[in-house]
């Protein structure tokens, strides 16, 4: 072979290394790009994941927390209506001592009334009767005095005030004497 042929044949098998290094690099760097493609995919799926999570998580403690707002957005209104109901049951007392039977049919139809409305947006009276057990997570004790007798000891004597509740909120609670 002459040298001429030589030098071809070493630049021929050059081209030819080269190429193969430069196919090999190019399959490498091809498995690279699509490794990276690949964890930067998933890296995005779970950010995707963890974002669609926390808003569903959002939705719902928004609406939990409207649909509270709407059951003691009266709260207030029904507090300052609360004086008005106790006035009511003290003329009702102190017609029934007089005897005027028409008035008091009037006032007691107007009071009801009123009792069923205030009921039908949620208000409702906290049952507390002589005799019952003080519950201080229900009751406010007002003062105490010697019970009457012995069953009343620890035990509601007089109730000074009604208590109410607006939907699970007690609103007012009710003002108890507690026997000793």
């Amino acid at each position: 072979m002459s040298k001429k042929n030589k030098k071809e044949k070493e630049v021929v098998d050059e081209d030819v290394l080269t190429k193969e290094k430069k196919s090999s690099q190019k399959k490498d760097s091809k498995k690279d790009s699509l490794k990276t493609l690949q964890t930067d995919l998933n890296k995005e799926k779970d950010r995707n994941l963890r974002l669609f999570a926390e808003f569903e998580n959002y939705k719902k403690r928004t609406g939990r927390e409207r649909i509270e707002l709407f059951k003691t957005a009266s709260a207030d209104v029904m507090t300052s209506i609360l004086p008005v109901l106790d006035d009511f049951d003290r003329a009702l007392s102190e017609m029934e001592k007089s005897g005027k039977d028409n008035l008091l049919e009037g006032v007691t139809l107007i009071s009801n009334k009123l009792r069923e409305t205030l009921k039908s947006k949620g208000l409702e009276e906290i049952e507390t009767k002589q005799g019952d057990v003080f519950n201080a997570d229900i009751h406010e004790a007002v003062t105490q005095i010697p019970a009457p007798n012995s069953d009343l000891k620890g035990k509601i004597v007089d109730v000074i005030e009604k208590g109410y509740v607006l939907g699970e909120k007690i609103i007012r609670f009710p003002k108890v004497v507690i026997g000793l």
